[in-house]
């Protein structure tokens, strides 16, 4: 069975929902600043033509049922400050990996501590997964410092994992099981 995308997913300050097109102009703010894509597995956006061929990349893969791509909201404002998601589902053994990006404006306020956690509680009490993965350029701290912070385990470090402008670099592989993420919480 695919992982199935609900309506939406409400915290306190925040609504998770599957990104739609119209998110694609917030969001070149968000994914066109270089301080922010550094440490992400694509480049910096320049153009909204870059949003609409990422957006088109990401419906594909959810068409499969392999991802869902959520756009954050802050509710107050009512406008997208970031996106995660969950991809690489793998059904038989319940897993998926973890992905998020925050604007700049919103860093160091507990945004993405506060997506993350309802994203993973969602995912381990509704969608039924045993386990989700992250992957982090050991470089990137206030990640590294999120997974943390939220439970994640170091598992181990992938050597020369990416390729960036042409040099490879090191990842370190996160694990969060769900009997731990309930444990932590």
């Amino acid at each position: 069975m695919p992982l199935l995308a609900p309506e939406s997913i409400e915290s306190a300050r925040l609504s998770l929902r599957i990104v739609q097109r119209s998110d694609l102009p917030a969001l070149l703010v968000v994914n066109g600043d270089p301080q922010v894509t550094r440490f992400l597995p694509y480049p910096t956006w320049s153009t909204l033509a870059d949003g609409e061929a990422w957006f088109e990349r990401m419906h594909g893969i959810q068409a499969g049922g392999a991802a869902l791509q959520f756009v954050v909201i802050e509710r107050q404002k009512g406008e997208p400050v970031g996106t995660c998601l969950l991809f690489r589902y793998d059904e038989g053994s319940r897993r998926a990996e973890l992905g998020y990006v925050l604007g700049r404006a919103y860093w160091g306020r507990g945004y993405m501590l506060e997506a993350l956690h309802a994203l993973l509680t969602h995912a381990f009490e509704s969608m039924g997964l045993r386990r989700v993965e992250a992957e982090v350029n050991p470089a990137n701290v206030p990640s590294t410092r999120l997974l943390e912070r939220i439970g994640f385990v170091q598992e181990g470090v992938l050597r020369q994992r990416w390729v960036d402008a042409g040099q490879p670099y090191d990842v370190c592989a996160y694990g969060l099981l769900r009997h731990e993420y309930r444990s932590e919480r």
